[in-house]
């Protein structure tokens, strides 16, 4: 990543570290809107479930893709509500984040560790009701699995602002190795080989749905 400073810089280069910093928060602004978007789809269609069950969404395809199948399992409303409400919910905060983020504004430590946490459980959660869609349901909801995505990329590019300012407090020569680790460009690799891996999964257990 060319946009990144030598370690040496990262205390005392303030404008640098604006600069680096912005194009995670972009990323994030991008993902947290889609996954909005995402969210505000999937409650819609669990209202219409909720009043009459038999409607057919538009993204009921065939048998393994078919949002109504996930929409009435039970991992659909973990809480008693349905789970898109969550990201109705969350997702304009991480917009907001984004965008004041990238109008200059630095969070406090403490906010930004504890956003990581929240997102990180955020993640867990994701990744569980992807797991139970393929494993349990046997159906996959393609809204559904643009959250995971946009989940993913949401907390990369959290963890790479908190890296790169240093919010974990990590030692000065731990913080440079980490540093020097995402000039590699490892996080965004380490996404892409994970989407990779949940396409090949999809396809292997699938492909005569998605291209029969």
């Amino acid at each position: 990543m060319t946009d990144l400073a030598p370690a040496g810089a990262l205390d005392t280069d303030s404008t640098w570290l604006r600069r680096a910093v912005r194009r995670p928060f972009a990323l994030m602004l991008a993902s947290s809107v889609l996954s909005l978007i995402a969210s505000f789809v999937l409650s819609v269609d669990a209202v219409r479930l909720a009043a009459n069950p038999d409607v057919v969404l538009t993204c009921d395809i065939n048998s393994a893709i078919s949002c109504g199948a996930v929409a009435q399992a039970w991992q659909a409303s973990l809480f008693g509500f349905p789970n898109a409400f969550l990201g109705l919910v969350a997702e304009p905060v991480v917009v907001t984040i984004a965008l004041a983020s990238l109008g200059g504004v630095r969070f406090p430590r403490w906010f930004m560790v504890t956003a990581q946490g929240v997102y990180l459980l955020g993640l867990v959660f994701a990744y569980w009701l992807f797991a139970q869609s393929y494993l349990v349901i046997g159906a996959l909801c393609p809204w559904c699995l643009l959250v995971t995505a946009s989940t993913t990329t949401v907390f990369t590019s959290l963890l790479r602002v908190n890296i790169l300012q240093n919010n974990f407090r990590l030692r000065p020569g731990t913080h440079a190795r980490a540093v020097s680790l995402l000039r590699t460009g490892v996080d965004y690799a380490a996404v892409v080989v994970v989407f990779v891996l949940l396409a090949a999964a999809i396809i292997v257990k699938y492909h005569n749905e998605l291209f029969g």
